[in-house]
C-alpha cells in the first residue's frame, strides 16, 4: 500500500489554453481540486512554493482553506524554501492551518533551490551570517523551526501582561500537537537526506537530485532513500519515518491524453546544471497506455522504496481534466502495482 497524492506547482498565465488565467483562478481551482481528489480516494494534496513567479507562493492561506473544505486528505507542501521564512511566524501560521484541518498538515521544507531572481531572500530582509552560505542559512532556519515547533516554552513573560499568562516560559500559539512529526525535508543530495534523518524529519525526494554516481535517476534516488533509512535507524528515533518521491505519470486512456502527453512516452533522464559547478539529474516522465505504464513503473526502484507517491499535475488544464488524470492512475495503474 502506498499513499498517493498530487503535487501542483500552481502556474497561471493569460494564455488561451489555460484554465488558470489569474492567481485567483489558481487558488480557487487548487481548493476545488483538493476537494475532488479527496472524493475519488486520493490521499494527499501538496503544493510547490515559488517566490517572484506566477505560481503559488504563500501556502498557509491555501492550506487552511483546503483544510476547512475537506475531512481526510493530507494537505502539504513540497517544499517551502526556508531561506525566505521567519521560522517563528511560520510556526503560528502552520499551527493555525493544522488545527483547522484537524491535524492533517504535512509540511515539506528545504534550504531552497534556484529561484526566479538573484538572492531573492535578500528582498525579504534575510542575510546569511558571516561565513554562512544561503544554504547554511536555510538549514539553520529549518532547525530553529523544528525546535520551537515542539511546544516547549522559551520566551520570558512580561510581569505586567495585557492578559494573564500560564506559569513558566511562553511558547508560540496556537500550538499544533504532533505537527513536529509531520515535517519533511526536501533533500537534493545523499548527504542532506542523512542530515534530515539525523534531525528526525521525514524525507521528500523530488524529480531531480545531485548526480552523484552517473547511474539512472531512479537508482540514485533509491540509494538516497536507503541511506536515509539507515541514518534514521542509527539515530534511534522512536517512530517510523515516511518517504515520498515525486513523479510525472500519465496513463493514456483517451485521445485527449494522447494529444497532451503522447510526446512524453519516450522521455529519458536528463543531465543539467542547477547551480554553477553542480551537476544534477532530472528523472524521466512516464506516459503510456496502462499496461505499458505498469511494466515501466514496476522497475522504478525509488518508488518501491517510498511509502508516498506525489503525482505532479498539469494544473493549468483545469480541475476536471486533472481529476481524470488522477482517476486514471487510481483505476488502471495503482491496483496492478499493489499500491491499492
Amino acid at each position: 500500500m502506498k499513499k498517493i497524492g498530487f503535487l501542483s506547482f500552481g502556474h497561471w498565465a493569460d494564455h488561451p489554453a489555460y484554465s488558470t488565467r489569474t492567481a485567483r483562478d489558481t487558488l480557487l481551482q487548487s481548493i476545488e481540486l483538493a476537494v475532488a481528489a479527496e472524493a475519488i480516494g486520493l490521499d494527499g494534496a501538496y503544493f510547490r512554493v515559488h517566490h517572484f513567479a506566477r505560481q503559488l507562493a504563500s501556502p498557509f492561506p491555501l492550506l487552511a482553506a483546503i483544510g476547512a473544505r475537506t475531512e481526510t486528505i493530507e494537505i502539504g507542501t513540497g517544499v517551502i524554501d526556508m531561506r525566505y521564512e521567519n521560522p517563528l511566524y511560520m510556526i503560528e501560521d502552520a499551527g493555525a492551518a493544522d488545527l483547522i484541518s484537524g491535524g492533517r498538515l504535512q509540511l515539506g521544507i528545504s534550504r531552497g533551490s534556484p529561484e526566479q531572481v538573484i538572492d531573492g531572500w535578500r528582498y525579504f530582509g534575510y542575510e546569511p551570517a558571516e561565513g554562512q552560505t544561503d544554504a547554511d542559512m536555510g538549514r539553520e532556519k529549518g532547525l530553529q523551526f523544528l525546535e520551537k515547533l515542539s511546544g516547549v516554552g522559551f520566551a520570558q513573560p512580561n510581569p505586567n501582561p495585557m492578559f494573564p499568562n500560564p506559569p513558566g516560559l511562553l511558547r508560540l500559539e496556537p500550538h499544533a500537537e504532533g505537527l513536529r512529526n509531520r515535517i519533511w525535508w526536501g533533500a537534493g543530495s545523499n548527504a542532506t537526506a542523512v542530515w534530515a534523518a539525523e534531525h528526525g524529519m521525514n524525507l521528500q525526494s523530488s524529480t531531480l537530485k545531485d548526480d552523484e554516481s552517473g547511474k539512472p535517476f531512479h537508482i540514485q534516488q533509491a540509494e538516497q532513500i536507503r541511506l536515509y533509512k539507515e541514518a534514521w535507524k542509527k539515530a534511534g528515533h522512536a517512530r517510523e519515518p515516511r518517504v515520498s518521491v515525486s513523479r510525472s505519470i500519465f496513463a493514456i486512456v483517451s485521445d485527449q491524453d494522447r494529444y497532451y502527453f503522447g510526446h512524453e512516452a519516450d522521455r529519458v533522464d536528463k543531465i543539467g546544471m542547477i547551480e554553477p559547478n553542480k551537476r544534477a539529474i532530472f528523472g524521466r516522465s512516464y506516459a503510456a497506455e496502462p499496461e505499458k505504464l505498469v511494466r515501466e513503473l514496476a522497475l522504478d526502484e525509488a518508488i518501491q522504496e517510498a511509502d508516498t507517491l506525489l503525482l505532479t499535475i498539469p494544473n493549468t488544464l483545469g480541475v476536471d481534466y486533472n481529476v481524470h488524470v488522477l482517476s486514471a492512475i487510481l483505476e488502471h495503474v495503482a491496483p496492478e502495482l499493489g499500491w491499492r
